[in-house]
């Protein structure tokens, strides 16, 4: 079983900075690709951030130059830095396994930290 706990959300002024931490339990993580999600109120869910297992990066256009993934395979632990915050980037932001062969092909998600965005 996959278990992913977020942490390091909070409320911030714009221009201000917060970094995300996901703890991922099992055995699974350095064989995983993993994910920054987000989702503001009424609005769908959209993809933030993707790490591949190997450690390549890809962001989506509205966070690029401002954010940054990360990951450390020795802590089981996937990381969001986030700068130069909007408050745009007010949201609940999950994160996620990609399924693949060492999770029987199951997607895995956290329960969400809230980051708002306010002066």
């Amino acid at each position: 079983q996959v278990e992913l706990v977020e942490s390091g959300g909070g409320l911030v002024q714009p221009g201000g900075s917060l970094r995300l931490s996901c703890s991922v339990s099992g055995n699974v993580f350095s064989f995983v690709d993993m994910a920054w999600y987000r989702q503001a109120p009424g609005q769908e869910r959209e993809l933030v951030a993707h790490i591949s297992s190997s450690g390549t990066p890809k962001y989506a256009d509205s966070v690029k130059g401002r954010f940054n993934i990360s990951r450390d395979n020795a802590k089981n632990t996937v990381y969001l830095q986030m700068n130069s915050l909007k408050p745009e980037d007010t949201a609940v932001y999950y994160c996620k396994v990609d399924r693949n062969y060492f999770t029987s092909y199951k997607d895995y998600w956290g329960k969400g930290t809230l980051v708002t965005v306010s002066s």
